[in-house]
This record gives structure tokens, C-alpha cells and sequence, in this order.
């Protein structure tokens, strides 16, 4: 058997010492408060920028919006360093994805907090053979090539406008981001920025909704 030298032996013990004191430097949760959560069951818009209510498969949600940024102001937050910002959103019709033919796409959907953005990243309705596909970045930041619709919480819904009458053109994604935050108030925004320039109703190709934000307070040590 061979022996271990105690030159690597003292490696071994500085690495295990280094790594417990990593450990004990990790910060831990004290405190997590769902602080504000609104699905608009209860028609409420309160503290909302641009927003706007309808119907949508007998669900009340917010929307629709094309090329528009929409903001949720909060006050009176609880004592936190962290927020962890929850959006569920619904993205309708004829999204390109990735493509940069500044016809099409590409189509951005974006967040972020107090005027720092958090996360800009591209959707796609389109099929995908391996002859056609319109490749999407979530749920990665742009640019990430993936194949439409991944990281899909539903993809059986029926388009809004342009494809109403055909099925999985309504996608439902859960996008959520852990944010560095201490202050007491917050506006959250989100928006798209969408290319149809070869359309004659550019809303009617592409749109997209929020089904539901939800925002927790976490206070670590």
C-alpha cells in the first residue's frame, strides 16, 4: 500500500480546513415572507403601472400587452436583504424566438427592479422539425439556443388572436429570479420588445400576459 507523504497529508487537511470555513460563511435564512401575491383573481391592481385586466380560458389575468412595460410598486416591505421575484407568464401566438432578421424577431421578454434589469430572454411558439425551427433562449438569458418552449410550466392552451382557434399557442413559463434588496419599497417592471414589422396587426401576431407575481421577503444572517 502506498503511503501518503505528510506533505500531502498537510494538502489534505488545509483543503478540509478551508472548506469548513467556507461552509460556516454561507449565509442561512432566518426569515422568508410571501409579501405580495396576486393572481387577479380579485381584479386587483393596486400599485400597478399600465395595467389592464381580461379574460383569458376563464381566468381572469393581466394583459394583454405587446411593446409595452408594465410595473408593480410595492411599499412597507419587511426586513430582508433578499427578494425572490416570481412572474408567471403567458406568451401568445406567433413568437420567433432568436432569429435577428429585424422582421421577425428577435422577441425579447425582459425584468428587472428599481431600473437595473434582471433577465432579458427570448420566447418561440414556432414548431420545430428538423427542417424549421425557431430556437428560443429560455430559460437562459439571451443568447442560448433552445429549442421553443423549454422550461415550459403548460404548452396545451389555444393562441389568443392570430391563432386563437389552434391549439399550443398559449405557453405558460414560471420565470424566477433571487434579487439582491434591502429597501422597504420596490417597483418591479417587466416588458417585451417584439418584432412584427411584417404584420399588419402587430398585437394580434404577438402578445403576452401575467397569469400570477408573487414576491417573498428573505432575511438571511
Amino acid at each position: 500500500m502506498r503511503k501518503i507523504s505528510w506533505r500531502n497529508r498537510l494538502h489534505v487537511w488545509i483543503l478540509f480546513g478551508s472548506l469548513i470555513s467556507m461552509a460556516s460563511c454561507l449565509p442561512t435564512v432566518e426569515t422568508e415572507q410571501v409579501f405580495y401575491s396576486n393572481d387577479f383573481s380579485d381584479l386587483d391592481l393596486a400599485g400597478f403601472e399600465n395595467g389592464r385586466l381580461f379574460i383569458f380560458q376563464n381566468d381572469t389575468i393581466a394583459g394583454y400587452f405587446h411593446n409595452e412595460e408594465v410595473a408593480v410598486n410595492l411599499q412597507n416591505i419587511p426586513s430582508h436583504n433578499y427578494l425572490k421575484v416570481t412572474i408567471e407568464v403567458l406568451v401568445h401566438d406567433s413568437w420567433d424566438g432568436n432569429p435577428d432578421d429585424g422582421i421577425g424577431g428577435p422577441d425579447f421578454w425582459y425584468m428587472g427592479y428599481d431600473g437595473t434589469e434582471v433577465f432579458r430572454t427570448t420566447f418561440s411558439n414556432s414548431p420545430c422539425v428538423s427542417t424549421y425551427c425557431l430556437f428560443q433562449s429560455y430559460p437562459n438569458d439571451y443568447f442560448r439556443q433552445n429549442v421553443p418552449k423549454s422550461g415550459a410550466i403548460r404548452t396545451n392552451l389555444p393562441g389568443l388572436c392570430i391563432f386563437g382557434a389552434s391549439p399550443n399557442y398559449t405557453t405558460t413559463y414560471q420565470v424566477s429570479k433571487l434579487i439582491e434588496h434591502s429597501n422597504p419599497k420596490v417597483r418591479i417592471y417587466m416588458g417585451g420588445e417584439l418584432k412584427a414589422t411584417n404584420s399588419p396587426d402587430p398585437i394580434c401576431d404577438e402578445s403576452w400576459s401575467i397569469g400570477k407575481i408573487e414576491v417573498v421577503a428573505i432575511q438571511t444572517n
